[in-house]
């Protein structure tokens, strides 16, 4: 079974209801998933994880069994502040006011905006496999148009996205965009993944973070790099050598950009560092987390 030892509950922030995970003990350390999953991704490296910190993990807002509030205009309701937020709330329940972070995918995106709202907050930061999204979308061109398509597709107004990929969810999230899934996820993460994305209120909220970050967390970057804003905690960079940031990007030099100490290494796998790579994910993030 899944998250050994770990409790599960529901946290009311006031904007949402979020369904988290709480395990170990000793200093805490937040983690939080990407697109299209959920918590149910980072099972294999938060068991490891909870022999020596606090583990949380939740699902983000609109993702999983997390609700999502009304989609607002300039969609800062599915925004990466707003996720932020939610992550500084559940903390905050369980009575932690400083923490570690890791985020993949999307996560990653919620963490450092986490880092750049709340320096407060933040000891340490671990980004897997993203640079900053106002880079991705400064960056666009024909290889982001073929590779990363689902970008600009999910962030189409409503209710086109949405209507198109409810014929066939499964199809859209998994078989179409990841024909390998079904063998390299755990089954019971994606028996949750799947029973997840099948329901028409999950499939808004993605698409509602997608048009966030076409917008409005674009904004938020750029406004924060003409800034000279940086990530003032320490960060470690993690990425898949298989996968596309690799072939399109330098992600140490671009981070470099974002904040003065960072670290980090591509590991061999794609995209799905933490379910492709488990152990080493551990390993590397083990020793992140345990600096003092």
């Amino acid at each position: 079974m899944a998250f050994e030892g770990f409790q599960l509950s529901q946290v009311e922030t006031g904007e949402v209801s979020l369904r988290v995970r709480r395990g170990g003990s000793g200093p805490p350390v937040l983690l939080m998933h990407g697109y299209p999953e959920t918590h149910m991704m980072w099972a294999q490296v938060a068991e490891g994880l909870a022999r020596d910190f606090t583990v949380v993990c939740f699902d983000l807002r609109g993702y999983g069994g997390s609700t999502a509030p009304p989609a607002s205009e300039d969609h800062e309701t599915a925004s990466k502040r707003a996720m932020a937020r939610d992550a500084m709330a559940v903390m905050r329940h369980f009575g932690f006011e400083t923490f570690d972070v890791a985020g993949h995918d999307r996560g990653g995106r919620v963490a450092y905006r986490l880092a750049l709202d709340h320096p407060q907050a933040v000891r340490r930061l671990s980004i897997l496999d993203i640079i900053p999204t106002g880079e991705v979308w400064a960056r666009a061109d024909r290889r982001f148009a073929l590779g990363y398509w689902h970008w600009p597709f999910l962030a189409q107004r409503h209710p086109l996205p949405e209507t198109l990929i409810n014929a066939d969810p499964e199809y859209f999230f998994f078989k179409g965009q990841y024909p390998q899934a079904s063998a390299m996820f755990a089954p019971e993460a994606y028996a949750e993944y799947l029973e997840a994305v099948k329901r028409p209120s999950v499939i808004h909220a993605m698409c509602e973070d997608y048009r966030a970050g076409a917008g409005y967390d674009r904004r938020l970057d750029d406004a924060d790099k003409a800034a000279g804003r940086k990530i003032a905690c320490p960060v470690q960079v993690l990425w898949g050598g298989k996968g596309a940031l690799a072939a399109w990007y330098d992600p140490l030099a671009i981070w470099r950009e974002w904040a003065d100490d960072v670290r980090g290494q591509s590991l061999d796998c794609g995209h799905f560092i933490p379910e492709e790579k488990p152990a080493e994910t551990l390993e590397l993030l083990r020793a992140f987390f345990g600096e003092r």
